[in-house]
Parts: C-alpha cells; structure tokens; sequence
C-alpha cells in the first residue's frame, strides 16, 4: 500500500461532497454503489479518521468494493480522484486510443481505461454542452464510406472497448444463436416412411393372418440432441473475454428451440466451479452476479491442468454423454506440468465428441504455440479458434456445422 502513502486529503470542508461525486464515479465505472453506501462511507470516514492516510483507502475500499474484480478499477479510480493533481491530462492520454475505436496496442490497463472513463464522462457533457452552445454551425460529414458503428463494434477486441461499447456488445451477444444439427440415434423407431423394415411389428401382425406376412412395417433411425459443455477460464488475463462469453452462454442456455439437450457451464481459475444453475436464470445481470458470487477465483491464478483433473474426475461421466460438444475458453498459459496438463486433455478429447478451443491470443498474426501449456494442450482438441470478438463467436455457428472444421489447429501444429 505504499502508493497511496501520498494521499491528498482536500481542506475546503466538502470531504462529504468529495466523497459523493467519487461514488458516482465508481458507479458510472460499474460498481454496483447506491446511496446507502455513500452513507455508510461517509459515517465510516468520521468514525476512522485521517490518523493514517492507508485507513483512508481501506476504508472506503470496505465500503465500496463487493466483489474481487472491482479491486483493480476501485484502486485505479481511487489513484486518479484523491492523489494526482493531473489526472485529467493522464486519463485523455489513456482514453484517446480508445475513444477513437483504434485497434491498437495500449499502454493502458481495461481497468486504468474504465476509470478514466468514469472520471471523464463528467467532464466530456459538460464540454459537449458549451461547445453546442457557442458554436451552433452545421457540419455535414460524408460518411459514405466509413464503417458503421455496429460493425466496427463486431470487430473490436473485447479488452479494448468502454463502458458504452460493451453494454451495447452484451445486447448483441444476447441476440446470439448457436444452432447444432442433431445426431443419428442408434435405436430406430417406427415410421410410415422408414428406409428399415421392422421385423418385429412385421411378425406381429402376420400372426393374425396365421403366420402369412401380407405387408411390412417400416421404421427409422430417431435423432437426438448433443450437450454443450463450457469450460471457461476466469483468471486475470482472461477476465474481460470470459465476461463476454459468459453473456453468450446464457443467451444460448435459455434460448429455446436451440438444438441443444443440454447446456453445462464450468468456470476456472484456480479451481473448478460449477456455474450451470446460475445461468438458467432469465435476466442476465443477476445469473452473472450469482455466477460471480460462486466462483470465488476470478481474475485470480490459472491451474488449467489441475481444474481439467477436476473435472474430468468428477463431471466427465455425468455431462459428457450424448455425444457432448466442449468450448474449451483459455489462453492456455499454465505454469504447472505440462504433461498432466496433455494428460488431462487426452481424457478429455476421449470423453468428448468434439473439443472446439477458444483463445483470444489469436487475435495476433504473430502468435504461435510457444508457451509449454499451449503446446500441450494444441494435439487434443479438434478446432482451434479466435474469441476475442463478435465476429468470432459468430463464426462459430460455421465451425459447429462443419465437422472436419480445425480453424487454425493445422497452421499451429506445424510449428511445433
């Protein structure tokens, strides 16, 4: 905690205000904060003091914070609002990039951009306010030729949109749909048009015309409807990915008519956990808190072969029947035994019918299978893809109807 031994503590006797207008800040970032919170901040603060300015950070962090993955943004907000006298020069070189929709490396952390969001949007009405009231000139812009925002919005990595672009993401990705074309059953039934003659209802009847067989019963081959089992990585550097995906997963699990027999849903970090119930709830916000709340590793370490261990001990037997479809959400960087870890994928890709692999790291034209987890994890899986966007969940409708579909496996294999 020594970076906030600087602390700036105001003196003009408006701490409260202070405090409130930092609230709604924390609230326009993400942080479920209400008025009751404000309150209790403010009461908590008279009670502690300013004796040690470190009890001033934890403080309001106690009264603010509710769940980990709101540490990282709260600190940041914290840092930019009470401590740095310029944080408005900091925040538009952080934001500029962004704001722009380039997709370009930043310099910037997601939850350094979202709090210098929160802590501008203030400032940028006030701004677009005068400006409109000074200058009320007309400018007509040609943009015939620009991309729309919605498709520049389908091809914007998921780590660099804002607050306003991934709420309107989320929307799309609940418009989602990830039809499966059903599997041929091995029992066959009785049908008027059946290609298979039915030899049992055939010897049935003759025996009410002594043992003559006047006609022949027909039946067919039934169908039935595969598992989609999602296994999601919740650790730091794939938080903001498994967040979208998670919003893609719950349109799929409540969307009826999908195809699918099944939805399962596992998150893991550090360890496995069980997310499937949360996700059959009907508003999004509240089965992704719930879901939250369960997995208590998020944005925390990543043990990826010790949760696959987990689940194929404990969950493989019971939701990978049917001939079950895995998403297998991670990018793959695992500092434990890489061959436990091609161990526990091998049991995996026998326990399913097809493996897909989802990882952001794709994303890059450089990329290519040198970390220790990805080579061990790259020969079990049957389709290795991009998840970073829009596009590319949507282009898994493509990879599910086409079965000898590998995506970029074939490419990375050789390079191994």
């Amino acid at each position: 905690m020594a970076e906030y031994l600087t602390l700036d503590i105001p003196e003009d006797g408006k701490l409260a205000t202070n405090i409130t207008w930092f609230a709604r800040a924390l609230r326009t970032a993400g942080l479920p904060v209400g008025p009751g919170r404000v309150i209790d901040a403010i009461r908590a603060v008279e009670v502690a003091g300013f004796s040690h300015r470190e009890d001033f950070y934890h403080t309001l962090q106690a009264c603010f914070v509710s769940r980990p993955e709101h540490r990282a943004v709260f600190a940041q907000i914290f840092r930019l609002y009470w401590r740095d006298p310029r944080y408005l020069e900091h925040m538009i070189s952080m934001l500029t990039p962004a704001i722009r929709g380039v997709q370009e490396d930043q310099k910037a952390k997601p939850a350094e951009k979202r709090a210098a969001e929160a802590l501008l949007e203030g400032v940028d009405r006030e701004l677009s306010q005068e400006e409109s009231a000074e200058d009320t000139t007309q400018i007509e812009i040609d943009a015939s030729r620009t991309m729309s925002a919605e498709e520049r919005l389908r091809s914007l990595d998921f780590e660099q949109m804002s607050n306003a672009e991934m709420a309107e993401a989320k929307r799309m990705l609940a418009k989602l749909r990830l039809p499966i074309k059903p599997l041929r059953s091995r029992r066959a039934q009785p049908s008027s048009v059946g290609k298979l003659v039915d030899w049992r209802n055939t010897l049935r009847k003759s025996m009410r015309y002594g043992g003559e067989m006047r006609d022949f019963s027909a039946k067919n081959h039934g169908v039935r409807w595969p598992n989609l089992v999602a296994i999601c990585d919740i650790s730091g550097s794939m938080s903001q990915y498994s967040r979208a995906v998670l919003h893609f997963l719950h349109a799929v699990s409540n969307e009826k008519g999908a195809g699918w027999a099944q939805v399962y849903a596992f998150t893991f970090g550090t360890r496995l956990t069980n997310i499937t119930r949360h996700l059959k709830q009907r508003d999004v916000d509240a089965a992704l808190a719930a879901a939250g709340h369960e997995a208590q590793d998020w944005e925390g370490g990543t043990r990826i072969g010790a949760c696959l261990h987990a689940f194929n001990r404990d969950w493989s037997r019971r939701v990978l029947g049917q001939g079950a479809v895995v998403l297998l959400i991670t990018d793959g960087l695992d500092r434990d035994d890489p061959d436990m870890l091609s161990h526990e994928m091998r049991r995996l890709h026998l326990s399913a019918k097809r493996i897909i692999w989802l990882n952001p790291l794709l994303r890059w034209d450089e990329f290519a299978p040198k970390a220790k987890g990805i080579a061990a994890m790259l020969p079990h899986v049957d389709s290795f893809r991009s998840g970073h966007n829009i596009v590319s969940l949507e282009a898994l409708v493509d990879a599910l109807g086409q079965r000898d579909d590998m995506g970029e496996k074939a490419r990375l294999m050789a390079m191994l």
